[in-house]
């Protein structure tokens, strides 16, 4: 239940999510993310046999920034952090439903701790 998580951490944090995402972006995020990212990255973010969990510290924003998930989703990755294979392009996803999918990611990562990377400048 990925979606009970998002609205408990809005209302824990008094503001809304992101860099000035708002609640009705994070939930377009959240359907969007299961749409695309789940199968792989898990509905709770935390991986599968396909690919890497986005709750974990590599993921943070100064390690990943919001531009290196833009650049994911419209051009595939290389992998260098895990095991997984080559992240494929999603076609058919504009860079502001993106910003919408990073927005939910973000405020997940929030919510579980994940701000920083203490092992990246």
């Amino acid at each position: 239940m990925v979606g009970g998580i998002v609205a408990v951490a809005v209302t824990l944090a008094g503001e809304e999510p992101g860099s000035g995402a708002s609640q009705g972006d994070v939930a377009v995020g959240e359907v969007l993310f299961l749409q695309n990212c789940a199968a792989c990255h898990g509905a709770d973010l935390l991986g599968t046999v396909q690919g890497p969990p986005f709750l974990d510290v590599i993921y943070a924003p100064n390690h990943h920034s919001d531009e290196a998930f833009q650049r994911a989703i419209a051009f595939g990755v290389i992998p260098h952090h895990w095991n997984f294979g080559p992240m494929p392009a999603i076609p058919g996803l504009p860079r502001d439903e993106v910003a919408s999918i990073i927005a939910f990611v973000r405020l997940q990562q929030q919510a579980a701790g994940i701000v920083r990377d203490p092992s990246h400048p």
